[in-house]
């Protein structure tokens, strides 16, 4: 050819056998990549444009999650506060008129486990499995039911429960929450894994798990079921005299009430 001249050079460390040389006019030489690694070249391409178009999505997609989720937390803020106001009219109208203000019979009960695995009957010791009460210290959500309540009334000497206010059940769930995922304790570090297991029931965050607990939703099987037992310390100040006493009594074990949340204050 008139314009360049062509050569193959074969060398014995590093390169390609099948690499070909272009002697250029002016002397200079032109190495042509083989064909392998222009198919390589074009697939990093590829992959690299895929993952960033994917990375743009998944950037739009998070984006209108985060302002769906902060509707959602507002909307429950303005809840709480419109039942907490309605409460106050309520007993404040009570007061007013001469009568006694009886508020609503509570729905969601909050059972802590006092007593370890010694000397315990069969029967209570079949209630706290159901429970999920497996361990000392451990603490679950419970629904209120005529059963439920029963199921409490057995276990009376070996747990401690009581009406959670909203304070509680959020330190409880942002601070010692997990997820039982697959059979696996995992800590609820992100949303994500509460949208991929409850996310067909409408719960795509933590603060949906809140409302769906606190206010004892259609979902609250399932959203409590999700939770993992909670493990909790020994209280601050330790146990006030013998545990198995009920707690009119001086003790620690049976219903409590409101002053649940102290006790929860003192085991966070």
């Amino acid at each position: 050819m008139a314009g360049f001249l062509f050569y193959f050079k074969f060398p014995v460390v590093g390169g390609c056998r099948f690499c070909a040389s272009v002697l250029l006019r002016g002397g200079a030489t032109k190495v042509l990549a083989p064909e392998t690694v222009l198919k390589q070249r074009k697939h990093a391409e590829k992959t690299a444009t895929e993952k960033a178009a994917a990375a743009a999505a998944s950037k739009k997609e998070r984006k209108q999650k985060r302002q769906v989720i902060f509707k959602r937390a507002e909307q429950y803020v303005k809840e709480y506060r419109q039942l907490e106001r309605s409460e106050i009219r309520l007993r404040r109208q009570a007061k007013q008129t001469g009568n006694f203000f009886v508020p609503a019979q509570a729905k969601l009960a909050f059972v802590i486990r006092t007593k370890g695995i010694n000397k315990i009957a069969p029967k209570p010791r079949k209630v706290l499995q159901l429970l999920r009460l497996l361990q000392i210290n451990n603490g679950v959500f419970i629904r209120l039911t005529y059963a439920t309540t029963q199921m409490l009334q057995i276990i009376t000497p070996y747990a401690a429960w009581g009406t959670p206010n909203l304070k509680s059940v959020k330190e409880l769930i942002y601070k010692r929450g997990y997820a039982k995922v697959n059979k696996q304790r995992l800590p609820i570090s992100d949303n994500r894994i509460i949208e991929e297991n409850l996310g067909k029931y409408g719960i795509i965050c933590i603060e949906d798990l809140v409302h769906e607990i606190f206010t004892v939703g259609p979902n609250f099987k399932a959203a409590n079921n999700f939770l993992w037992a909670f493990k909790l310390s020994n209280p601050t100040g330790g146990w006030s005299g013998r545990k198995v006493r009920h707690f009119i009594e001086g003790g620690d074990s049976g219903n409590r009430e409101d002053k649940i949340n102290a006790l929860i204050r003192r085991m966070n």
